[in-house]
């Protein structure tokens, strides 16, 4: 599921699922934490680049998976959101420069993944959603990180009509920092790494809890509060209808309802 590669103290960790677009299930989560767990003490490594084989760097969530979500409790659902939710944090917190390289697809989760990284580049035909709300549910988990970077005020729009963002708007909305077109995107990354290298290691660490520590802090309450709800969404009559919906390839009913008013 994951692809590692250690090469002149850069790590690049790729989500390997090309087939699924990426897309991430419990396993992955779990492999994810266990890898960055390793990383962050190896004395080899001092940048972390984050990217997807194939198409798309990560399309969200497993169809699989969100059938599990689906026909599972909410303590359940609570449990497995809280597995999201500290791989999100294992990832903010990483002690060295973190690099997201980002094509094609980039929905759901993965603007969590994005924007728990130092620094984020998009080729220029990557695509961005906010999709949870057309399933019933809500970007809970995901919600401090992508509320960091982009801002309580784009949130509200963005957040509420899961509307499709192209790769200049996602740089507008800094969830990206550069957007350069598919075939510079590792030219980029290549760069960036270079400047990283030239800096301290040890300074390079301290900068990043500086930064960490003149910002909100995202503390077990919140996680606890963000898991709890998207736990509550996924058991609840919409929730279960949007996942159905999604799953079946249809229209929730709640959809077809404002179509018809």
């Amino acid at each position: 599921m994951l692809e590692l590669a250690i090469h002149q103290g850069v790590a690049t960790l790729s989500l390997d699922r090309p087939e699924l677009g990426n897309a991430f299930n419990a396993e992955l989560i779990a492999e994810l934490r266990a890898q960055l767990s390793v990383l962050a003490t190896e004395p080899a490594v001092r940048v972390l680049v984050l990217a997807g084989q194939g198409k798309h760097f990560c399309t969200g969530a497993d169809l699989n998976w969100m059938k599990a979500q689906k026909d599972a409790s909410e303590a359940e659902n609570h449990a497995d959101a809280l597995q999201l939710a500290g791989l999100l944090q294992d990832l903010n917190d990483f002690p060295k420069p973190t690099i997201a390289r980002v094509q094609g697809a980039a929905f759901g989760g993965a603007l969590g993944l994005i924007c728990c990284c130092d620094m984020a580049v998009a080729a220029d035909n990557a695509r961005f959603c906010l999709s949870e709300v057309k399933l019933g549910l809500s970007p809970a988990t995901i919600s401090p990180y992508v509320l960091a970077a982009m801002g309580a005020r784009q949130a509200r729009r963005y957040f509420l009509t899961a509307e499709l963002i192209d790769a200049p708007t996602a740089q507008a909305l800094q969830l990206v920092h550069e957007v350069v077109p598919a075939e510079q995107l590792d030219e980029q990354v290549q760069r960036w790494c270079q400047a990283l290298l030239a800096n301290g290691p040890q300074a390079l660490a301290a900068t990043k809890t500086l930064i960490a520590g003149q910002s909100s802090p995202v503390n077990d309450q919140l996680k606890e509060q963000t898991s709890a709800l998207i736990a509550r969404l996924r058991v609840s009559a919409e929730g279960q209808e949007g996942l159905s919906a999604f799953l079946q390839k249809r229209a929730p009913t709640y959809a077809q309802e404002a179509a018809h008013d």
